[in-house]
């Protein structure tokens, strides 16, 4: 049994164990060890789990996973990841980090902290919904009126049916409150339930709103249960968005060790 050093953070919501691992101290963590430390009943509790390891090519690698132990890109989780390792002094507030997905950039400014996203090429039509990728597989679908979903409910049944059965997707209902502002409820994969915020989801939306309006913003304040996040972007001539900046706040909640 080993003890572990950890810390806590959210953003809007979105909660997270962060692991200093710029040692390799933590690299015998398994899917099962996720999993007890994500238990919010037996373990810590969080939505998923971030291992800070060191990196060769950037100021440190993000390796993120699910709840159930499942790896992905995570958006809040990498705002969480920038903040955290503004604490350890790995860089002065502004980062260049590599996840699963690829290198990103960080900056932490008073109030919020902005991650830049990996370029979104194509988002496709599925029936009357939308389905795109933001370093995650998002399924998107509006709604007239958000409070009166069921949202665990719906996103399982998309998230399970046949199309999505075998990789899983994440599914936004968006509810529009004005041309340049939506309201969001995600059901996580990896995490198989609702959660209060998705960073990714939330870029997802976005740039939905963006693409099925033709607004061109270049800017959209999404709400989330858990608080407010804004997504910047660039649209261009085809449909595809670059300079994609997901940002909004993230917090320390405490640290501690546990045994594992």
């Amino acid at each position: 049994m080993t003890r572990i050093h950890f810390s806590k953070y959210e953003g809007t919501g979105n909660d997270f164990i962060l692991i200093d691992n710029l040692n390799g101290t933590y690299n015998f963590l398994s899917e099962v060890h996720v999993m007890k430390l994500c238990d919010r009943k037996l373990g810590i509790g969080a939505d998923g789990l971030i291992l800070i390891n060191s990196d060769v090519s950037s100021d440190f690698y993000m390796d993120f996973f699910n709840s159930d132990g499942s790896k992905s890109f995570c958006g809040n989780g990498s705002r969480c990841a920038v903040q955290y390792t503004l604490s350890l002094g790995i860089h002065k507030g502004k980062t260049k980090f590599r996840a699963i997905d690829g290198f990103h950039k960080g900056t932490v400014t008073v109030d919020n902290i902005s991650i830049e996203m990996n370029d979104v090429s194509t988002i496709t039509a599925h029936l009357n919904d939308y389905v795109l990728d933001t370093g995650s597989p998002h399924y998107v679908q509006y709604s007239d009126d958000l409070s009166s979903e069921n949202t665990i409910r719906k996103g399982k049944e998309i998230r399970y049916s046949p199309s999505f059965l075998q990789n899983g997707i994440n599914v936004n209902l968006l509810q529009v409150l004005a041309p340049d502002q939506i309201k969001i409820a995600t059901y996580e994969r990896g995490v198989e339930d609702e959660t209060l915020s998705c960073g990714t989801g939330a870029t997802a939306c976005a740039l939905v709103h963006d693409f099925v309006t033709n607004s061109s913003f270049g800017k959209i304040q999404v709400q989330v249960k858990g608080g407010d996040l804004t997504v910047s972007y660039k649209r261009g001539s085809k449909g595809n968005y670059s300079q994609i900046v997901l940002s909004g706040p993230a917090k320390f909640v405490f640290s501690g060790t546990i045994d594992c």
